[in-house]
């Protein structure tokens, strides 16, 4: 009996002194999965760190460019009218030309808009159909007269 105690004994030790010496040796040795993974882990974070800011960076940059090409145009606008009133010969030429200044303004506002609304209508489920064309659920679309 001690015999058989003995035959089961011995394996069981050594396995669990293997398992606790392969831990201990996967804990303390240098590039360990673990600590390989938290150093890509801290990679990731600071790219996607770094990716954030540039796109704020971005965004900002574009928002000042914007505000600088919109005072731009205030200015052209402002030279012009300043030129007409400067420059034209009499009060009829004067109107005529910030007339003109002021219809192109205009124009260029009401067309964004328009564009805008195009481009935002939303697609037809239908094919149009000719006026007093039969639609596809009249009983006679698609039969020949003779």
């Amino acid at each position: 009996m001690e015999q058989s105690l003995m035959v089961w004994l011995v394996p069981a030790i050594a396995l669990l002194v293997g398992v606790v010496i392969g831990f201990l040796i996967s804990r303390l040795a240098p590039g360990a999965a673990p600590s390989r993974t938290q150093s890509q882990l801290d990679e990731l974070q600071e790219r996607f760190e770094t990716y954030q800011s540039e796109v704020v960076t971005h965004f900002n940059t574009t928002a000042a460019l914007v505000r600088k090409l919109t005072q731009s145009y205030q200015d052209v606008q402002e030279h012009l009218t300043e030129g007409i009133d400067r420059l034209a010969l009499d009060e009829v030429t004067r109107q005529r030309l910030l007339s003109a200044l002021h219809d192109q303004q205009k124009r260029e506002r009401l067309q964004a808009p328009e564009s805008d609304l195009l481009d935002s209508q939303a697609p037809k489920d239908y094919a149009p159909k000719p006026a007093g064309a039969p639609g596809t659920l009249d009983e006679h679309y698609g039969l020949k007269h003779p």
